[in-house]
């Protein structure tokens, strides 16, 4: 039997991912799909919404949950970004 008193040696740290300038590509899971928004109407016939905007006719509304958000830039909430998404049937 051997006892060795002292503590562990400490971790390195990890490196940070950075994303690649090409990007990177991410699973997600469909978790719904909507038609686009339509005009909403308040009591005075006016737009209630402040912000100008609309959605093409032909469009469609996917929300999407990425399971790991490490994965994702830190700055997804601030920066534009280009979105291409690939569809698989399982």
């Amino acid at each position: 039997m051997e006892i060795i008193i002292g503590s562990i040696p400490p971790l390195q740290p990890q490196p940070q991912k950075m994303p690649q300038k090409g990007g990177n590509f991410l699973e997600a899971q469909l978790l719904h799909v909507r038609p686009p928004r339509k005009g909403i109407a308040g009591p005075s016939g006016r737009e209630r919404r402040t912000k100008q905007g609309s959605d093409p006719r032909k469009g469609r509304v996917l929300t999407i949950m990425v399971p790991d958000a490490s994965l994702l830039p830190a700055d997804i909430d601030t920066a534009r970004y280009d979105v291409t998404i690939r569809l698989i049937r399982r």
